[in-house]
This record gives C-alpha cells, sequence and structure tokens, in this order.
C-alpha cells in the first residue's frame, strides 16, 4: 500500500478520468508515501496551510498501471520521517482502479497533522 496526499476537492476532480495531480506537470510524477508517518511528516512539511478535506488515497501498488519508482527525495526528506527514506513516484496518471480506499487526515491541538482516519 502506498500513499497519496490530495485535497478531496482535487480527487472528486473529473472522476471518469485517470488521477492526475499537479506534480505530474511540474515533476514529471505522483508523489506518494510509503506508510502513515512518513504520509503526516510530508502533510505538515507542504499542506500546513490546506484549508478543506485533505485525503490520502490508499494506493494498491500492484494495480498501478504507470510505473512507479522509488527514489530518495531531493533535498533533506521532511521532519518525521527516516533519514533513509524513499519515495515511491508514479510516472504517469494514476488509475483509479488503483485506488482502494480513502483516509481523511485529521489536525492534533497543536494545529499539525496527526492522524489518518476512515472516510466515508
Amino acid at each position: 500500500m502506498i500513499y497519496h496526499l490530495a485535497p478531496l476537492d482535487d480527487w472528486l476532480h473529473d472522476p471518469g478520468r485517470p488521477y492526475a495531480a499537479a506534480s505530474l506537470l511540474t515533476d514529471g510524477f505522483i508523489h506518494c508515501s510509503a506508510d502513515e508517518q512518513t504520509t503526516l511528516a510530508v502533510a505538515n512539511a507542504f499542506f500546513r496551510d490546506a484549508q478543506g478535506p485533505l485525503m490520502a488515497l490508499l494506493i494498491e501498488e500492484s494495480l498501478v498501471e504507470p510505473m512507479v519508482k522509488w527514489e530518495a527525495p531531493s533535498g533533506a526528506p521532511p521532519p518525521g520521517a527516516t533519514p533513509d527514506v524513499r519515495f515511491p513516484h508514479v510516472y504517469g496518471r494514476l488509475n483509479r482502479t488503483a485506488v482502494v480506499g480513502l483516509e481523511k487526515l485529521e489536525r492534533g491541538p497543536d494545529g499539525r497533522w496527526a492522524a489518518l482516519l476512515p472516510w466515508s
């Protein structure tokens, strides 16, 4: 299972087509994380000011049609991630059939992203 962070509105946009995060255009791939701890670290580093619901797409890697490469970050990993972390990157539009669940990120009392909870 790999995780991808997306504002709920982005995920719901154009549900009849494969999903394409903005990073596909800017970086050439869709950023993902390998586990919940790293997903929360990424959320706190890059989505701390997100206003609407922030979701973690639960992706079954074996169902992803585009190539997935596990790569080191281009700079230092976000605080809270292990120093030797590798990130799964999806090199193409994500087929929605690979997304097997959604979890909503919740903030803790200090305002930081603290947990992933089932979303229905």
